[in-house]
């Protein structure tokens, strides 16, 4: 065996919409001329690059797994010159697979069969899928190159292990993986630790964007076969990286390993899937400059999340047709800091706000919400509600005579801004942003069809305190001064009655956060809280909230994942439920 030159590869970390074929097909192709241009001898794409991630029920449509094929095909036709492309599609053959195309001289060569289907937290692929048989590798040359999708490689062992003790030194990774906080770095460590355990060097090219609830981070990675990141891609962007990788010093590290040696003759067969020569002659690969070594910085946690929140917003209105934004704008932190993350994601000249003061709407919060929409340069409609109480009053004083007044009138107050909110949508076309975070969605402090009513529930995964942390952040980064202290400072109210406070209605957040993280999200149970440490009322009270308020959360607009426990496609709780905790 002959050495071999470095393999000049290329990762397509790209942002698909979900149905979009054709915008997929050009996308894909400007990969490949990007690619071409810098040299690149094999390029990946993301897993089902050419329908998106997740496709869904989609997939149950013969006639559009027709057109999945027909696309890919075109794309086919835009590889020469010796390149050799993976790119991730659905693949209809006795069944519907999960597939990674081999591309290259103007063909579809094969594919490769997702073996791993995930079929936990917000992954359904079951539904979908017939799960691949086994390994398989490509040959360039004297490079011998694994393929895996997405779960193949986060389970240890096979198919990715069969395929490097059939000699693969290079072991490709097509992914569409969620974002959950903290998940780049942690999926980063299972990939160098895959590295090791099979002494080679791994591939990671990942989805980028948001789809519905779901935000991709990118972040695709390549790893020496030691666990050294030698080049990684932008979060939450765009992007094509390049990398050359070495494909002799897994060869002559495997000589000292003694493990491979044993496990060799009890490895099973795997299939090469296509031999193929390298693009250009072996001397010019050995001689031409290096790639550039492209290692991005990582954001900071807070960073990561406000970015991931920005790129679900600018993705969810993008995709799905929004030119504008709409929220109501209170004075109160959580609507701060979704006008913040609306005016990073579209751009100030495409959101506007509305203040909609009632009788208990202190004129500091007023202000300091007018301040803050001038500071961002958002459009500002004041909309008193006042006249709308009154007529309602009117109209139910009949029916509530002699009773008193509760929170039936407070939830009047944000049935009539929602009413107003959804109004401005209908006539302008505009995608309301609502602003109640996931500690209010988890004990019910919220209203059906008032402050829940909109498009999209931006703070859907992100808990009060985390709302905090993220304006700080903004603040922090922001060349002057963004955000009135009192928003920072003010104990958060709903004011719909005088001097109300959420501390009256609920605990503390700094203890109600902690409690919801390990019930909701951790699914301990109230003697485990209480275990914890935490005071026995404030966790059944906790619980209970949350339990009676399933119907609600039914109810509410889709919202950005940042957890790894998001409610909708992760947390699915029977609303007729009479299991208490």
């Amino acid at each position: 065996m002959t050495d071999a030159a470095p393999l000049r590869l290329a990762l397509c970390q790209m942002n698909p919409v979900v149905g979009d074929l054709g915008g997929n097909e050009a996308r894909i192709i400007a990969g490949l001329d990007a690619a071409q241009e810098a040299g690149a001898e094999l390029v990946v794409f993301p897993e089902l690059a050419v329908s998106g991630y997740p496709p869904e029920d989609l997939l149950f449509k013969e006639h559009f797994l027709r057109d999945c094929e027909d696309a890919l095909r075109r794309v086919a036709a835009h590889v020469a010159g010796g390149l050799v492309a993976l790119v991730g599609a659905p693949e209809r053959a006795e069944d519907v697979y999960n597939s990674l195309a081999v591309l290259a001289g103007g063909e579809v060569l094969a594919h490769f069969r997702k073996n791993h289907l995930p079929n936990y937290g917000v992954f359904d692929e079951h539904r979908y899928f017939r799960p691949g048989a086994g390994g398989a590798v490509l040959d360039l040359g004297d490079v011998r190159v694994g393929l895996t999708v997405c779960e193949d490689l986060w389970v240890s062992g096979p198919p990715a292990s069969n395929e490097a003790l059939a000699g693969a030194t290079l072991l490709v990774n097509a992914s569409a993986s969620p974002y959950h906080a903290g998940k780049g770095l942690e999926r980063e460590a299972m990939l160098a630790q895959r590295a090791r355990d099979n002494v080679a060097a791994v591939a990671f090219c990942a989805q980028v964007g948001g789809q519905d609830e779901l935000v991709f981070d990118g972040h695709s990675v390549v790893i020496d076969h030691t666990g050294r990141v030698v080049a990684r891609a932008a979060q939450f962007a765009e992007d094509l990286l390049l990398a050359d990788v070495d494909v002799e010093d897994p060869r002559a590290d495997r000589l000292r390993d003694a493990r491979l040696r044993h496990e060799t003759g009890a490895a099973p067969e795997v299939p090469v899937l296509a031999s193929l020569p390298r693009a250009g002659a072996a001397g010019s690969a050995a001689s031409r400059p290096p790639a550039p070594a492209t290692v991005a910085p990582l954001l900071d946690p807070s960073a990561e999340i406000y970015a991931a929140l920005v790129l679900g917003v600018r993705d969810y209105a993008e995709k799905n047709g929004f030119a504008h934004a709409v929220l109501g704008l209170s004075g109160g932190i959580d609507s701060a800091l979704v006008a913040l993350l609306a005016a990073d994601a579209l751009g100030p000249e495409r959101v506007s706000v509305a203040v909609m003061p009632s009788p208990y709407s202190s004129g500091e919060t007023q202000g300091d919400a007018r301040a803050l929409a001038a500071t961002l340069g958002l459009s500002c409609l004041d909309l008193d509600i006042a006249p709308a109480m009154s007529a309602y009053d009117g109209m139910l004083a009949t029916s509530f005579a002699g009773r008193e007044d509760d929170i039936t009138e407070e939830n009047l107050q944000a049935r009539i801004r929602g009413n107003l909110l959804m109004a401005l949508s209908n006539k302008f076309g505009w995608l309301v942003l609502t602003t109640g975070n996931k500690s209010e969605m988890s004990v019910g402090y919220s209203t059906l069809y008032g402050d829940s009513a909109g498009g999209f529930a931006v703070l859907k995964d992100v808990f009060k305190t985390r709302v905090y942390e993220l304006v700080r952040h903004r603040e922090a980064v922001a060349t002057g001064p963004l955000v009135p202290p009192g928003i920072l400072s003010r104990a958060p109210s709903a004011e719909l009655r005088p001097d109300q406070r959420d501390e009256e209605s609920l605990p503390p957040y700094a203890v109600l956060d902690p409690i919801l993280a390990l019930y909701v999200e951790e699914e301990m149970g109230r003697d485990a809280i209480v275990a914890r440490g935490f005071d026995a009322a404030d966790v059944e009270r906790v619980v209970r909230l949350v339990d009676r308020a399933e119907y609600k959360r039914r109810q509410q607009p889709p919202g950005i994942r940042i957890s790894t426990r998001a409610f909708g496609r992760d947390r699915r709780m029977p609303i007729t439920n009479r299991y208490g905790g």
